[in-house]
This record gives C-alpha cells, sequence and structure tokens, in this order.
C-alpha cells in the first residue's frame, strides 16, 4: 500500500473481503475488544487481528487501549470518501437513465404523430 494511494481504493479492497463487512457491522455502534470481535467468527484469533490491521490502515477502524485490552470502532469518516463516490456514481446513473427516458419518449411521440 503506498502512501498517496487514494483512501477510497483502500477502502474498497478492505471491504471486499466478507469478515471485514461483517467486523465492520459488529463495531459500527460499540466499541469492541479484539477477543470478542474474534469470538464472533470462526478462524484463528492472528486472522481477525489482520483483518483488523487492514480495516485501521484503511481508515475505516479506530482502536483504542483501555488497560491491556485494545477496543476497536467503525470510523464514520473513513467511509465518508467512499460514500460521496457512491453517491456520485448513483446520481449519474440516475441522471443516464433519465435522459434515456426522456429520448425515448420524444421518440414515441414523434412515432405517434407520423402515424395519428
Amino acid at each position: 500500500m503506498s502512501p498517496d494511494e487514494d483512501p477510497r481504493d483502500r477502502a474498497l479492497r478492505a471491504l471486499a473481503e466478507p469478515r471485514r463487512r461483517a467486523i465492520l457491522q459488529l463495531v459500527a455502534h460499540d466499541e469492541l475488544a479484539a477477543g470478542e470481535i474474534a469470538a464472533a467468527f470462526d478462524v484463528t484469533r492472528p486472522a481477525v487481528s489482520q483483518h483488523l490491521t487492514v480495516l485501521k490502515e484503511a481508515g475505516l477502524l479506530t482502536e483504542r487501549r483501555e488497560g491491556t485490552r485494545r477496543l476497536y470502532g467503525a470510523r464514520p469518516e473513513g467511509l465518508a470518501e467512499l460514500r460521496e463516490m457512491l453517491d456520485d456514481l448513483w446520481a449519474s446513473a440516475l441522471d443516464r437513465a433519465r435522459r434515456i427516458v426522456e429520448a425515448d419518449r420524444a421518440v414515441a411521440d414523434d412515432e405517434h404523430e407520423e402515424t395519428g
């Protein structure tokens, strides 16, 4: 992962793995300890730790120490740029669909006038 890499690319790559999406859902509203997160999955703790690291490096998780425990929580601002990009794509798709419908309607109106 290069330092000049687009944060949206890092977030998309991190979210491509189903367990990472599940981890984000687990910590969406409350912080959880690494052990609590690991208990939710049928994989080793080191595997969960690796997923947590990828999510942290992608800017999607926060990590906080409380004594000997590490608590993880979702970082909503990490998803903000990704959401903005998806919103732009959605708006563009809707606009394109609107133009297609309007063009089809114009063709249908022209055909109706010619036959009517």
